[in-house]
């Protein structure tokens, strides 16, 4: 049976995430899943009510972060990520379907986001992998 994903893809600093965006959706094709539905979301701090929507609509096994925070002169990008990964977790818990973190972040900088695009392929490689672990069970 093929495993359907939904990527959340983050529109702050496009340029990477598309990236990741890219790698994730090569990689779910090289193992057999399939990206069923992607949201834009304007930037990660977004992502839930999107996760959400696509978990309440029972056509996606897994859902899929995209998104890149880079380091401000604040401790913004912190507050950003903190908050999001928590409340992923919830609703991957709430759904009970995973719901895996591609979100590299915080405390980067603009280089060190690019060096890390790769966050996408290993997001959907963790989701397919949760997938067939948790229907053997």
């Amino acid at each position: 049976m093929s495993i359907k994903l939904g990527f959340v893809v983050a529109e702050f600093n496009r340029d990477i995430t598309h990236q990741m965006e890219i790698l994730g959706s090569e990689h779910a094709r090289f193992l057999g899943a399939e990206v069923i539905e992607t949201v834009l979301v304007p930037g990660v701090y977004d992502m839930p009510i999107a996760i959400k929507k696509l978990l309440e609509s029972g056509r996606v096994d897994a859902v899929v972060t995209l998104g890149c925070v880079i380091e401000g002169a604040t401790g913004h990008d912190e507050v950003v990520v903190q908050h999001a990964a928590r409340k992923i977790t919830d609703l991957s818990l709430e759904y009970n379907k995973p719901v895996t973190l591609g979100i590299s972040g915080p405390g980067m900088t603009r280089m060190e986001a690019h060096e890390r695009v790769d966050y996408g392929k290993r997001a959907v490689e963790a989701a397919v992998k949760l997938v067939q672990r948790l229907r053997r069970e």
